[in-house]
């Protein structure tokens, strides 16, 4: 989780109020969306790329870089929307338009990923490509993608009891979608590819390998690990229980992490999201498999009456327990809905319709404790559902604990647009056996599937080099290389832009059949 500490986990959602929509857009072509989307594309990809990957933000001329904080040059991201969120918008692109220059961009992208590869199997936020960044991670190939020969770190099981010490050097982590997103992308790069990649089947093989050793028995993961287990967490020392209330919590941070289950920023849907999507392309059934346990433990951790949704974080005794200091003991609105998102797909996936009760009965919980404007707190207060905030401690240090969002410190993301219409709606569908396109949750700009009207503001947006900028106050504003705020003067390149660009225009040209 620790991306997050930087406050700005969600500075890269983008609201869609802040667009105004061209008034006179005329519909567009399948010829004209298939060169839009081809030429922002290899933009991209010429002038964005380092090593194959990508970083948050760019000024115009590429003369700044931003992500959380200022990358050197020879610095990738891998969290979302970095390196593999792009590569995926370009292998959606080569899959509407069959251009070979989006499945090269996508394959350099994908080889990135794979160098920045830990030996623990997974990835940390960001990747290194010069020398000192490369010295001081633990990677499992060379930058020309050799495997690196070392002496076998496989020597501990898996689970939380050996991982708090936190070997930076070797740290993977399933935050914010981190080492999820890059193993998507490997699959999808390997199938695209027949499996001819040796590189790049050999690293998806062994981060899906690492996915399953890291499942615990009651099929929860942890948020991060230092090393790639010999063998999966014990029974022993992490006993399947359903979740359940503590006597009592502390109302002040702990300072410590004691939760081995994670669902914080929809860690452990994605989770689950990753082996759905290697079932479907590779058929193998251990990956169907290892989603299931999945949501077996989303049925165990749904807490009982009278809050039968689900927390952050649980420990060992699947109780609900703090994280950091601003993430406390709670029912949690954001990850209840995306374990709802994630029952309902495998449902989707496995025909098998256990998973919906639960999601029917959250759906009236949650629908009994919403805010004003349909929406969701992050936090509500077991057994009295109150919702809870934390306020700036004195001097600005530190956090406080309170029931008022009056002086709630801007770091976090307190309430949370509702989606319970959308779940039931969709559960509805589901039950019914009825095939299901899933709307996209949370904040995107573009509907799904997305509108003639969307693809022609779009390309009403495009510059003529295929890019997208945005150059209003605050948008429009980077920081420079000493960290001072600036206002570029071609504007500013946001890859979640592009992506959210690029799939939308894909995604509407492969509904005309990807005509030229």
């Amino acid at each position: 989780m620790n991306s997050s500490y930087f406050g700005l986990r969600h500075s890269f959602v983008i609201l869609i109020s802040s667009f105004v929509i061209p008034p006179f857009a005329t519909a567009a072509t399948p010829a004209e969306v298939f060169a839009a989307t081809v030429k922002a594309v290899t933009f991209y990809h010429s002038h964005a790329a380092s090593h194959g990957g990508y970083v948050y933000r760019y000024s115009a001329d590429f003369t700044l870089r931003e992500a959380e904080g200022i990358p050197g040059p020879d610095t990738i991201w891998i969290q979302p929307p970095g390196t593999p969120a792009v590569a995926m918008a370009m292998l959606d692109a080569y899959e509407a338009t069959k251009d070979a220059q989006c499945l090269a961009a996508a394959v350099e992208a994908a080889r990135c990923v794979s160098r920045t590869q830990l030996a623990s199997g997974g990835w940390d936020y960001s990747g290194h490509f010069d020398a000192k960044g490369r010295e001081s991670k633990l990677y499992r190939r060379d930058a020309d993608g050799k495997l690196i020969p070392r002496r076998q770190t496989a020597t501990r099981e898996a689970g939380w009891h050996n991982w708090r010490r936190q070997e930076k050097h070797n740290y993977s982590t399933y935050d914010d979608d981190v080492s999820q997103a890059a193993t998507r992308l490997l699959v999808r790069v390997d199938h695209a590819l027949g499996g001819k990649d040796a590189e790049i089947t050999e690293a998806a093989d062994f981060a899906l390998r690492t996915i399953l050793m890291t499942q615990y028995p009651a099929g929860g993961w942890s948020a991060n690990f230092d090393d790639a287990p010999s063998s999966p967490p014990p029974a022993d020392k992490y006993p399947i229980k359903p979740g359940n209330y503590p006597a009592d919590w502390p109302r002040k941070w702990p300072k410590d992490f004691s939760g081995c289950y994670v669902l914080n920023d929809n860690t452990h849907a994605t989770l689950m999201s990753t082996l759905l999507l290697a079932w479907e392309l590779r058929g193998d059934q251990k990956y169907l498999d290892a989603a299931k346990r999945g949501g077996d433990f989303l049925l165990l951790a749904q807490m009982p009456d009278p809050q039968p949704a689900w927390a952050q974080q649980y420990n060992a005794e699947m109780q609900p327990v703090w994280s950091r200091q601003f993430e406390p003991t709670a029912i949690s609105g954001r990850e209840s809905q995306a374990a709802m998102w994630a029952l309902l797909k495998l449902t989707a996936a496995t025909g098998d319709k256990k998973y919906l009760a639960p999601v029917a009965k959250a759906t009236s919980y949650l629908r009994t404790v919403l805010l004003p404007g349909n929406q969701l707190a992050r936090f509500y207060e077991l057994n009295t559902n109150k919702p809870l905030y934390f306020e700036r401690g004195a001097g600005g240090k530190g956090f406080e604990l309170t029931y008022s969002d009056k002086k709630a410190s801007s770091n976090y993301g307190w309430v949370w647009d509702s989606e319970l219409d959308a779940l039931q709606a969709t559960g509805s569908q589901v039950a019914r056996g009825e095939k299901v396109t899933f709307p996209r949750t949370e904040k995107e700009r573009w509907s799904s599937p997305p509108t003639d009207a969307d693809i022609a503001t779009i390309l009403s947006e495009q510059n003529p080099n295929g890019s997208w900028t945005a150059t209003d106050d605050e948008r429009g504003i980077m920081r420079d290389a000493s960290g001072k705020k600036t206002k570029p003067a071609g504007g500013v390149i946001y890859s979640l832009d592009f992506v959210q660009n690029v799939k939308a225009l894909s995604t509407w040209l492969k509904a005309k059949g990807g005509s030229r």
